[in-house]
C-alpha cells in the first residue's frame, strides 16, 4: 500500500515565529510557495503560515512588515505521519478544507504532503478529486 511516506516533500523550506512577516513574504515568493511551516529548534513544528495568513491576519490587521510571523501563523495544527494511508490524508484534507498536511515524527517536521502530491500519486486520483472537490465547494471569496 502507498503511503505519505512515499508521496511526500521531504526538501523542505521552513520558517522561524520570529521572521518577520517581510522575510517570510520573500521567502514564499523566492520558494514559490504559498505556506511555510513555523518551526524551533531542530524542525519542532509550532505552526505553519499561509500567504493568506499574512493579509488576512497580518497587514488587514494592522501588523507591518517587521512585525513577526508567529502573530499570524495557524498554530491549530492538522498533521499525519508518514505511514498514515493516502486515503486517511485525503480525508484530513477534506474534513479540514485544507490542502497542504505536515507529515511529523514526534512533533518534528519530516514533510509535507500537499492535494499536489495526491494529484500526482496515480493511486490516489480518486481521493484527490473527492478532496478538491470538497475543498473547491467552500471555498468562499469575500
Amino acid at each position: 500500500m502507498v503511503n505519505v511516506k512515499d508521496i511526500m516533500s521531504s526538501d523542505l523550506v521552513v520558517c522561524t515565529p520570529n521572521d518577520t512577516i517581510r522575510d517570510v513574504a520573500l521567502l514564499m515568493a523566492k520558494e514559490d510557495v504559498g505556506a511555510l511551516p513555523v518551526c524551533e529548534g531542530d524542525h519542532d513544528l509550532i505552526g505553519i503560515v499561509t500567504d493568506r495568513d499574512l493579509v488576512i491576519r497580518g497587514y488587514a490587521q494592522g501588523m507591518t512588515p517587521e512585525d513577526q510571523v508567529e502573530q499570524c501563523m495557524t498554530e491549530d495544527l492538522i498533521t499525519c505521519h508518514e505511514d498514515t494511508s493516502l486515503s486517511e490524508v485525503g480525508e484530513l484534507m477534506s474534513e479540514n478544507q485544507i490542502r497542504r498536511v505536515p507529515v511529523v515524527s514526534n512533533n518534528r517536521l519530516i514533510g509535507m504532503v500537499s492535494l499536489g502530491d495526491l494529484v500526482t500519486e496515480e493511486y490516489s486520483d480518486h481521493i484527490a478529486a473527492e478532496a478538491l472537490q470538497d475543498i473547491s465547494e467552500h471555498d468562499h471569496f469575500h
